[in-house]
């Protein structure tokens, strides 16, 4: 394989990966990361890191981070999951994409590795990344957890300068556990001993799995939801980003040896999108009708767009959706407005929810809905039945948002 289209499809197709395959994917434990780190040489040991978990919010805080560090001066990689349409998305420098020759010599340099040891599609960019960032020298990267934190294979990551875990919700309970205590516990999971640690939301039900745990480790809780007086802004829409530049902004107050300003802080927030690249966060793609691309996909991170759409002035309310097979769309339905109509989709990865699975719930909250065999099709119709003071959201699944970019 000599093409990065052709290693690009071997990663993509041969190996499991959670983006297309979800549950099957997921590794029960570190062996197999822990392995491949030490054959790479353990990366990890050559930069600065803070590492990034939570229900919702991680990838925004992430790129938050990377941008206000950017504006200091220094180089930064950024590992994030999952991306829209290219994995080369999930590892950047300075808001440039892992470069394709990279890619290639890097599986060539490690592919009799990968092949012998079974490596998961997440496994192999998480080994590339940290290599990648070794081998451009970066001065600190950004990683952020694919699934849980405990057993995520970004936790092979030694010694952080700061953990951050930005909230607890239901989403993934059929692995993480059945309670937000037991899923507090799964991403609890990469506090390190003496390692400061920021979490974005305190609540009762995992406050106390928390503190246990960090006292274990001798790591110190800062609280984002406790601070008073915060007037940054940034380009990043949406009233609940509020929540994770919150996050973004105390984690920056930890890092030891680096020098961030206020002046980079506001800089930074306000330049997230040109100096990272995120994109479809309460994005606006287009006026009259106003439509709305949102990568939002689960009942807590619902709940902060009904708020925001509440927010917004308009005349008819049209809602593009589709979701993954592992969703409990019932408890998103049931606090969706009554007055919309609904465009259903099926995602085009294997992992898309069938229109079936979702009809006996939209019929159970006597909602108004059209079938749709495409997420283009579905945007198509929404477009034809808008005037322009409508306004229509399309989300329910970051795929949907990468069918339609």
């Amino acid at each position: 394989m000599n093409s990065f289209e052709e290693v690009n499809n071997w990663i993509n197709s041969q190996i499991p990966n959670y983006q297309n395959n979800g549950v099957k994917a997921y590794r029960p434990n570190l062996n197999r990361m822990n392995s491949f780190n030490d054959f790479l040489g353990k990366p990890d040991k050559n930069f600065k890191k803070i590492h990034i978990s939570g229900t919702n919010g991680k990838g925004s805080t992430a790129h938050l981070i990377s941008s206000v560090l950017q504006e200091s001066g220094y180089k930064v990689g950024l590992y994030t999951s999952p991306h829209l349409q290219c994995f080369t998305e999930r590892i950047k420098i300075n808001g440039v994409s892992i470069q394709k020759n990279y890619v290639i010599d890097f599986f060539h340099n490690n592919s009799t590795f990968i092949k012998e040891n079974g490596l998961s599609f997440f496994e192999i960019t998480v080994g590339m990344a940290l290599k990648y960032f070794s081998s451009n020298k970066v001065d600190i990267s950004i990683i952020e957890v694919g699934l849980g934190g405990r057993l995520d294979a970004t936790n092979i990551i030694e010694k952080p300068e700061v953990v951050i875990i930005t909230n607890i919700g239901m989403d993934h309970s059929n692995i993480l556990g059945k309670t937000r205590g037991l899923i507090a516990k799964e991403k609890a999971g990469i506090i390190k001993n003496k390692v400061k640690v920021v979490i974005g939301e305190r609540d009762n039900e995992t406050e106390n799995i928390f503190e246990e745990i960090a006292q274990n480790k001798k790591a110190e809780i800062l609280w984002a939801n406790s601070l008073n007086d915060f007037d940054y802004l940034s380009d990043l829409n949406g009233n609940y980003q509020i929540r994770n530049m919150k996050c973004a902004y105390l984690a920056l107050t930890l890092l030891k040896d680096f020098n961030v300003s206020k002046k980079s802080i506001s800089n930074g927030f306000l330049k997230t999108k040109i100096n990272t690249g995120i994109s479809c966060r309460w994005e606006k793609i287009s006026e009259n009708p106003e439509i709305i691309m949102d990568v939002t996909h689960n009942k807590e991170g619902f709940k902060y767009v009904v708020q925001q759409i509440r927010n917004q002035s308009f005349n008819k309310l049209h809602m593009v959706l589709g979701f993954v097979k592992d969703k409990n769309i019932d408890e998103i339905f049931k606090i969706l407005p009554n007055n919309a109509f609904y465009y259903l989709c099926k995602p085009s990865i294997e992992r898309g929810m069938s229109i079936k699975e979702i009809i006996p719930i939209i019929k159970k909250y006597q909602l108004n809905y059209l079938i749709n065999s495409s997420p283009n099709e579905a945007l198509g119709n929404a477009r034809k039945n808008a005037s322009d003071n409508d306004l229509i959201y399309v989300g329910g699944s970051t795929f949907i948002c990468a069918d339609l970019i």
